[in-house]
């Protein structure tokens, strides 16, 4: 079994691929689900040499089995908002600490240090049910900081805005995290200028709103509050790392997390080209992943481009409508 994970999963000095490949044969031998789906693909694995040559999991499958690496008690069960009608996924953590350190880094890598930034949450449908990924992790972000003034709002949008203000006079670093819905009925109702707040939406209307074009909806909280940019995460209940896009929509990856496109026609081929973007099902690589499965194949549509860089074009077709699904275009 593989021995020190927060170093062999989150260190550069091993290649991504290397430590890929390791991580594939360690799921191969002690998940029975993985193993079983590798197995009805006919794959070999002893003689798998390349990333793109791994089975990618379909991510549905988190909502009818226990995707889990070896056996063990979970520290925490995180379960998708799911939709009405469709069964909800659970990812079993064994070890909340990958999750910690992942994210820790992440917005690190991307940010600077949480504890520069007082962190205010508008996810008000994450915070009406148990078992969400997204809480978990900003709350903890919010213990890092320590700011006063931090806090989870639901509809108060009132006592948002005027703490806002507040922070504003102070000058203050300020990270507001939002569900799509909430940022743009709070623009609404408070539009105000922002100098020293990095606004971030993790997409989704949740039924509530007309679902809109990602240009749309950071358009009108651009004008609302008279930035530059609007900032997006993508991470979901299955993973236990997310991306980041500091403008336009163009996400980046952590070191321990990478994107492949499969062939939107055949689930099972990748697409390749070096020179191109290229467009279909976002396949995910998460190493944090260590002790569900790091392979997955997602419902989302991308595209990826020749930088590494990715961009989420909305739901494949035939795919149910996931809680934390970033918008349809």
């Amino acid at each position: 079994m593989l021995d020190d994970l927060n170093q062999f999963i989150f260190s550069s000095d091993t290649a991504f691929s290397i430590k890929a490949i390791e991580v594939f044969q360690f799921q191969y031998k002690y998940n029975e689900v993985y193993k079983r789906f590798v197995n009805s693909l006919n794959c070999t694995p002893s003689s798998l040499n390349a990333i793109e040559q791994i089975p990618f999991l379909p991510i549905s499958i988190f909502k009818i089995h226990q995707v889990i690496t070896t056996h063990f008690i979970p520290e925490k069960v995180f379960i998708s908002s799911g939709t009405s009608g469709f069964a909800n996924s659970q990812h079993f953590v064994k070890d909340l600490s990958l999750y910690e350190r992942s994210f820790t880094l992440a917005f690190e890598q991307f940010y600077g240090s949480i504890k520069d930034y007082c962190v205010l949450g508008l996810l008000p449908s994450y915070l009406e049910r148990q078992g969400s990924s997204l809480i978990y992790m900003v709350e903890k972000m919010m213990a890092a900081s320590g700011h006063e003034l931090n806090g989870l709002h639901l509809y108060d949008f009132k006592i948002l805005a005027e703490k806002l203000k507040k922070l504003e006079a102070l000058k203050q670093k300020t990270l507001l995290i939002g569900v799509t819905y909430a940022l743009l009925d709070f623009a609404e109702t408070f539009p105000m200028h922002l100098n020293n707040t990095i606004i971030m939406e993790t997409g989704g209307m949740k039924g509530r709103k007309k679902e809109l074009l990602r240009d749309e909806v950071h358009e009108k909280l651009k004008e609302a509050f008279t930035v530059d940019n609007i900032h997006s995460e993508y991470g979901m209940t299955e993973l236990l790392s997310q991306a980041y896009a500091p403008s336009m929509g163009l996400f980046k990856t952590p070191e321990w997390m990478k994107i492949l496109i499969r062939e939107e026609d055949d689930p099972l081929k990748l697409s390749s080209s070096v020179f191109k973007s290229l467009t279909g099902g976002i396949n995910v690589i998460d190493l944090a992943n260590i002790y569900s499965c790091s392979f997955i194949a997602t419902d989302d549509m991308g595209k990826l481009n020749a930088d590494e860089t990715f961009e989420v074009l909305g739901r494949m077709d035939n795919s149910d409508i996931r809680g934390c699904s970033l918008l349809t275009l």
